[in-house]
């Protein structure tokens, strides 16, 4: 009686075993949706006040300051799901500290934001979207985006000077923007006091390179963005002069020229941003041929799957 039941217990045992075995096993990136839209906490800059606010409300402001309420729905619906993977991926890292918030109405420490420029075209972009997120090999990704690749967008280390962690999901591709995008990003020239330069290279290096008479690229990336620049004697990143002497005057770092001409230094170049990740006017191109929210999304990001968060 007692060898029957051991063999009982054995053979259910077994059983057990195969039947955990052959179920299949979900991967990370297969996550079924839940039922529940997070709700944040978002410390409004301009008023001081904090206060609750569902995602998705939440993404009709993100989406309307950050890419033209006008542009095809596509385009906007691409962006929303950006800034969906992007205010996500901040608050797992821990949102906006200095204000206890998941997320900031201020620019410099979260993303735009601007209610008064929502539409209809906005809200059924972001609705049609709903829930859907960007993730490499199972993880939400860092959803970099900027306004204008110039031709071509860069690597994160290039562009943004990032190398906190590998980025595989980020690739050079050609951005189709060019072709439709305004014309200072197509070409366009600034010069700045040798002073000012001066300044920012100290700023960011430490050093001073003084009454330099020369300036020249020393080093490219992948997309052909100066990546290192030398004034002087003295030798400074690309991105983070950019940074130094404002984002909004040296457009980008896809320069076609640099010269110290009559006690300035003279810049031409190429493109509005910092050239990672998705483009927005290559957006507008890419939906403007007929692609899709998601479609545009993997275009610029390489190998990500669209998924959804929540229903």
């Amino acid at each position: 009686m007692g060898k029957s039941k051991g063999r009982l217990i054995i053979f259910i045992a077994l059983i057990l075993i195969l039947i955990v075995a052959c179920t299949p096993q979900k991967r990370p990136e297969q996550k079924e949706p839940t039922d529940q839209e997070p709700t944040i906490s978002l410390y409004v800059a301009e008023t001081g006040e904090t206060k609750e606010i569902a995602l998705e409300e939440y993404l009709y402001g993100v989406v309307a300051a950050e890419m033209d309420p006008k542009w095809p729905r596509e385009a906007l619906a691409a962006q929303a799901i950006i800034a969906r993977t992007f205010t996500l991926v901040k608050i797992e890292e821990g949102g906006v500290p200095a204000r206890g918030t998941d997320a900031s109405t201020d620019i410099e420490e979260f993303q735009a934001y601007n209610p008064d420029r929502i539409n209809d075209n906005v809200v059924k972009a972001v609705d049609s979207t709903r829930g859907e997120v960007a993730r490499y090999q199972g993880k939400l990704i860092k959803t970099w985006f900027h306004a204008d690749a110039g031709g071509k967008t860069a690597t994160a280390e290039e562009g943004l000077g990032y190398t906190q962690s590998p980025t595989p999901f980020i690739q050079v591709v050609d951005d189709p923007g060019i072709n439709i995008t305004v014309k200072e990003n197509k070409n366009w020239q600034v010069s700045f006091p040798i002073a000012q330069v001066a300044k920012a290279v100290q700023e960011v290096t430490g050093q001073n390179p003084g009454n330099f008479t020369s300036a020249e690229i020393t080093e490219k990336g992948p997309s052909g963005r100066a990546t290192k620049i030398r004034f002087g004697q003295t030798e400074v990143s690309g991105p983070a002069l950019r940074l130094a002497l404002g984002s909004t005057e040296m457009r980008s770092t896809l320069l076609t020229s640099l010269s110290v001409q009559g006690g300035k230094v003279v810049m031409t170049g190429k493109g509005f941003g910092h050239g990672v990740g998705m483009s927005q006017w290559g957006a507008r191109a890419l939906a403007e041929k007929g692609k899709s929210p998601e479609e545009i999304v993997q275009y610029f990001f390489k190998d990500v799957e669209i998924v959804k968060e929540y229903k």
